[in-house]
């Protein structure tokens, strides 16, 4: 696995309460998406060679790959996309739950997307590709457990 900076905050629970936070500061989305292309560019390094079909996320339209590590104690996630913006939600999500618990990862709702407003300003394929990644965070919790 890749070195990874996650996570940032000592919970999933606080992490979602700094998105929200950080968020808050910008009037208008046209600021929000500048902030999550900018968040995407924090992505940890990607290996090229991880970069295949067995780890590429499907549900999304634009070509992201995830590998996840660990077991139920703590679960790592390094991710990638070729869309900036879809690599800020990308980095949004491995702020909330990777190097968490598969039980914490359960326990924690997504709720900084409808907090921050993500919900209503993304494309039907972006929020598609963003219940795609969730949904597959969840299921190697589960599957963790």
């Amino acid at each position: 696995m890749t070195d990874s900076p996650f996570p940032l905050e000592p919970t999933a629970t606080a992490a979602q309460q700094a998105i929200k936070e950080e968020f808050g500061f910008f009037g208008d989305w046209s600021e929000r998406y500048q902030y999550l292309i900018d968040l995407g560019r924090k992505l940890p390094a990607f290996p090229e060679e991880w970069k295949t079909e067995e780890h590429r996320l499907h549900g999304c339209q634009s070509m992201v790959w995830i590998v996840p590590s660990g077991d139920a104690a703590r679960l790592d996630f390094a991710a990638v996309s070729d869309s900036a913006i879809v690599s800020g939600l990308v980095y949004l999500a491995l702020r909330v739950y990777s190097g968490r618990s598969a039980h914490e990862i359960l326990d924690t709702r997504a709720d900084y997307i409808a907090d921050i407003g993500l919900a209503r300003h993304l494309s039907p394929t972006r929020s598609n590709g963003l219940a795609a990644l969730l949904a597959f965070i969840r299921d190697t919790a589960q599957r963790a457990v």
